[in-house]
């Protein structure tokens, strides 16, 4: 589904990606590792639409996408979360939900005038379907609670969800376990499985937690100053010895990644 291909972003003379290819492949979840700095969110951000590359190029379903901002992207089915999540904190659960189809007859002066009957049915439709993502999230007794009052791990179903009120064909989760206890984690991944699974959602998630990688990924893609450094399997990526070297000082030991 993605193909990037010798991809590159300077910060004038910093090379945050420097010269990264990579595929992920339609219908996986994909994991991306590597230690603190090694280019992961920039490559995120820079697929996503949200910082331009300086020079390579991005390819989805076989369309160039290089550059593209992320509004257009949306509309393709591209999506990303954030490691910080970003809800609307004065909004209920539901009403998070309900925002995130574009083109509703409502964002018009004249159809908010002149079209309320149109504009009260697709909020019923849109109602329904927050509904439905939060029973399938096991948040639904949270629908009416302000999403600024959840906890972090809530919050980070929360934008998972989002990517359900429209059809998304591949997301991007930056550190989705992130400051979530193991509990909700476990019911993260069950979710992320779940649309995977059931729904043919394409993921490819950055995680510091080998363990959940583990659980959902395969393939693993390993970064490392800027560039793709290893693929493979848990397994392959915990015994590769280029992998350990990388992460020698940041916390590899006994040749387990944390």
């Amino acid at each position: 589904m993605i193909r990037v291909e010798n991809l590159h972003k300077h910060f004038g003379g910093f090379h945050a990606v420097d010269g990264a290819s990579l595929e992920i492949a339609t219908g996986s979840i994909t994991g991306l590792v590597g230690p603190n700095g090694a280019g992961k969110t920039t490559l995120f951000n820079v697929i996503a639409g949200v910082l331009e590359p300086t020079s390579g190029q991005v390819r989805m379903d076989g369309d160039d996408i290089t550059g593209l901002p992320p509004h257009v992207l949306f509309h393709k089915g591209l999506l990303r979360t954030f490691q910080i999540a970003h809800e609307f904190s004065s909004m209920t659960c539901r009403e998070n939900l309900m925002m995130v189809p574009g083109g509703q007859s409502g964002e018009t002066l004249w159809n908010a005038w002149f079209q309320r009957g149109r504009i009260a049915q697709e909020e019923e439709t849109l109602l329904k379907k927050a509904d439905e993502v939060l029973d399938f999230l096991t948040i639904s007794h949270l629908k009416n609670e302000r999403a600024g009052n959840l906890s972090g791990g809530q919050k980070k179903l929360l934008e998972l969800g989002r990517t359900m009120m429209v059809d998304a064909k591949i997301v991007f989760l930056d550190e989705v376990g992130a400051g979530v206890n193991r509990t909700l984690l476990n019911t993260i991944g069950d979710a992320i499985l779940r649309l995977n699974q059931e729904r043919g959602y394409t993921f490819c998630m950055i995680e510091h937690d080998m363990d959940f990688i583990g659980r959902l990924c395969d393939p693993v893609i390993v970064m490392a100053e800027g560039k793709v450094l290893a693929q493979g399997t848990i397994d392959e990526i915990k015994a590769n010895e280029a992998v350990i070297e990388a992460y020698l000082g940041t916390g590899l030991k006994n040749k387990e990644m944390v």
